[in-house]
């Protein structure tokens, strides 16, 4: 309402889009690009007053399955393979300078967040992730290197999946600096000064700045991401309105 409240301000058309899903990536499966009729965007979904976000991680999600045999285990002896060991062995091989708790900044990491199943079979899912493209497909071929050293000293088969996620948005919005400058300037109309920095992690705006829609990430003041302490600033979106105003404006 806000945004679209101030009919003194002169602009061309104004879009606004919701996406489902914007966590696991499959928010904008579905969104038509073409038919939103823009030429670029912003996504909703930063952090404290003054965030302004155009480089993410590159993002992949793998599925490590290693196939056991399973027998009683009061005659196991040589006959039993147990995939669980193996899954717990390949995980204790990542190596945990590379983890979430132990990175900051532009370092990334590869995250076991669950294993599933039992001796016949047992799954390790996991997140890579990298602000370079290139880094983040050798950090995939270690995480693979690891799993077949855990097969081979366990003697289970292992099966090996590899999902992109998304890509780092910078590669996309160095091509379009008016965007952001436009976003920068907004935010000091509104009276802060902008704080930038990388996305430890991805929004819409990745995935859209790849299908043809530079969408840098802007802050709402969301706090404690992910956490049972997740809250918002009421202030800091009424600020947030208030660069949109100004957004229009600089535009």
């Amino acid at each position: 309402e806000h945004l679209l409240g101030h009919p003194e301000i002169p602009h061309g058309p104004i879009r606004v889009g919701f996406t489902p899903d914007e966590e696991v990536g499959a928010g904008t499966r579905f969104f038509d690009v073409a038919a939103f009729g823009a030429t670029a965007a912003y996504t909703m979904d930063g952090g404290r007053r003054g965030e302004l976000e155009y480089e993410s991680f590159s993002a992949d999600a793998m599925t490590v399955t290693f196939h056991g045999f399973n027998t009683h285990p009061g005659y196991a002896k040589d006959a039993m393979v147990n995939a669980l060991r193996a899954a717990a062995d390949f995980v204790s091989r990542l190596p945990p300078q590379a983890s979430p708790e132990r990175t900051a900044g532009y370092e990334g990491f590869v995250h076991p967040y669950s294993i599933s199943g039992g001796v016949e079979r047992a799954a390790v899912r996991l997140i890579v992730r990298d602000f370079d493209t290139g880094e983040l497909k050798r950090r995939v071929a270690r995480v693979s290197e690891h799993a077949h050293k855990a097969s081979s000293a366990s003697g289970a088969r292992v099966e090996i999946v590899v999902e992109e996620q998304y890509r780092n948005m910078r590669e996309v919005l160095d091509q379009h600096p008016a965007v952001v400058n436009y976003a920068r300037e907004a935010i000091r109309r509104a009276g802060i000064e902008p704080i930038e920095k990388p996305i430890r992690g991805g929004t819409d705006g990745s995935k859209l700045s790849f299908m043809g829609l530079p969408t840098p990430n802007i802050f709402v003041g969301e706090h404690n991401f992910h956490s049972r302490r997740e809250w918002v600033s009421v202030q800091d979106m009424e600020k947030r309105s208030e660069e949109h105003t100004s957004e229009l404006q600089s535009h």
